[in-house]
Parts: structure tokens; sequence; C-alpha cells
């Protein structure tokens, strides 16, 4: 029989808590949904009003693997949905997480979040910038963390202000806010400073998705500004064998990262880290120190 589990008034079904997600540390469903409850005051400020993209894996990381933008079957009628502009779908609409109940239903379902770079009320108007990391082999997130030094030092130029969070995967993600911006202004701006460090760093940089290009150097990834393109979200959990966390840093770990696996951070670290930091990403939610995008 499936618990019943209320959460703040709503009746929530919770299925399979003893099943084993991440064998690597044989974390249990149960045990993740404890983590989303535990972290939910940090989290939902990075959801509210984004409409989410769930990559689905209920089976564990070694299982299928889905990802998907519409609401799934039994969504239930109290989860905020808000309509999305498709081009192949003009009535689509996504899921937004906004309290704890949508959350706890959500994360039953075995989920990455992923987000936009730009809210509900204003689709495809960007209020933060992104940039993805991302190393190629035998690169590790220690060049990433001097690349990001690079842009963080690049971007101060133009007046902007940058925030790293680990990928949760391999690499790392800074996060720029920026005053409400087009998305494509955006993008074409972030692919400009991409170009650059690629100019600057050509041995240990590149801009170009082509993994032929990628051996060794750190792939800036600029393509998720589109406004059709997600990142994973702050602390959410990963679809890998250990349940590694997309964790907020400060730039002094950045700055200190010395082996690859300086930055790995699993549930039990996060909420002594919030404790300790609070959340390092709250300007993003705060819109503190947005600064206008430079032209392209």
């Amino acid at each position: 029989m499936t618990p019943i589990t209320e959460v703040e008034g709503r009746r929530l079904p919770l299925s399979n808590l003893d099943k084993v997600i991440h064998p690597a540390t044989g974390t249990t469903k149960g045990e993740l949904l404890h983590y989303y409850a535990t972290v939910a005051e940090a989290l939902l400020p990075h959801l509210r009003d984004r409409p989410l993209s769930f990559l689905r894996y209920p089976d564990g990381p070694d299982g299928q693997l889905f990802f998907t933008k519409n609401p799934p079957p039994g969504t239930p009628d109290w989860v905020r949905t808000a309509p999305v502009p498709r081009t192949e779908d003009p009535g689509a609409r996504q899921v937004v997480v906004e309290d704890l109940p949508s959350l706890m239903w959500a994360a039953n379902l075995v989920v990455e979040f992923h987000t936009p770079q730009w809210r509900a009320r204003e689709p495809a108007v960007a209020d933060r910038m992104v940039f993805d990391l991302d190393p190629g082999a035998p690169a590790t997130v220690v060049e990433c963390c001097r690349v990001a030094l690079w842009l963080r030092e690049r971007l101060a130029r133009d007046g902007l202000t940058a925030y790293a969070k680990t990928s949760g995967a391999k690499g790392l993600h800074l996060y720029v806010p920026v005053e409400p911006t087009p998305s494509e202004t955006v993008s074409a701006y972030a692919r400009r400073l991409a170009v650059e460090a690629e100019a600057e760093h050509p041995r240990h940089v590149v801009h170009r998705m082509a993994k032929a290009l990628r051996p060794g150097k750190v792939f800036v990834d600029h393509s998720q500004n589109a406004a059709a393109k997600t990142t994973a979200a702050p602390y959410t959990l990963r679809a890998r064998p250990a349940p590694t966390v997309s964790t907020p840093v400060t730039w002094e770990e950045v700055e200190a990262c010395g082996e690859p696996g300086a930055l790995v951070f699993l549930p039990d670290d996060l909420p002594p880290r919030v404790r300790r930091y609070g959340d390092l990403l709250r300007p993003l939610v705060d819109h503190a120190g947005a600064g206008p995008v430079p032209e392209p």
C-alpha cells in the first residue's frame, strides 16, 4: 500500500521509499525526499516562476532516463502550470514548483530539476546569464575553475558579477544576474565571451560543441542562454551513480580547487553548508547587482 503523507495541507502518495536509486552509495528514494525537504528553503526560490523541465530517472541512473517538459500524467490540479512559448505547440504548458507540497510531489517522481534563464511572467526575457564549463578528459574541474576565474574577471570589466556552483557532474556553472534582456541578446553576448576565452587560452578552452575539439580542454557552453534551453537548478540532485548535488560554492573554494574531487558534494553535505553560508546564490533571486548586458 502506498503511504500517504500530508505536506502543508496537501495529501501526497509517496511510493517505493525503500527503493535504492543511487547504487554507489545505497541511497534510497526516501532519503532523496528527505534531502529535498531539508534544503527546500534554499532551493524553492530558484524554482519559483520558472517553468520546469524534468530529467526523470525512476530506476536510478542505470535505468531509463527521459527528459520531459510537459506536465507528467497525473499531475495534481493544485500544482501550478504556466504557458510556455513553443513553435511546435502553441498551447504548451510546464510545471512551476512554488511551494513545499509541489516540490515533494515532483521529487517523488525522481527527477533532476532544470530551469530556463527567464521567468514564466516574461518568457524569453532573461534575468540571468549562464556559462556551463564542461571539461574534456584529461581536463577536470580543476581546469574549469581556472576558466571560471578568467570569466569572472572578464565579466567584471563589463560591470557584471558572477556566482559559481558545481554542475553536480564534472564541471562548473557560472550565473550572472542581468537586467531583463531578450534571450537572443544574452546568448549573443555570452557567445562573444566564450570566443574571447578561447582566443586568449587556445590550448585550454574551446567554445564549439564538437566533441573532437574538446579533449584536454574546457568547453565554455554558452548555448544554455537560448530561450528554449535549460540548466540544472541549484541544489538539484543529479542522475549519477552517487547522488551528487549541483552546489553553490564560494570563490575562495574555486580559487583553492587543486584536485578533481575537491568540489564534489553529496546530500549530507548541503544542510551544514547552507547553515554556514546561507544560499550563496541568493543574489540571483534578489536580482542584486544585476547589470545591463553589453551590446554583443
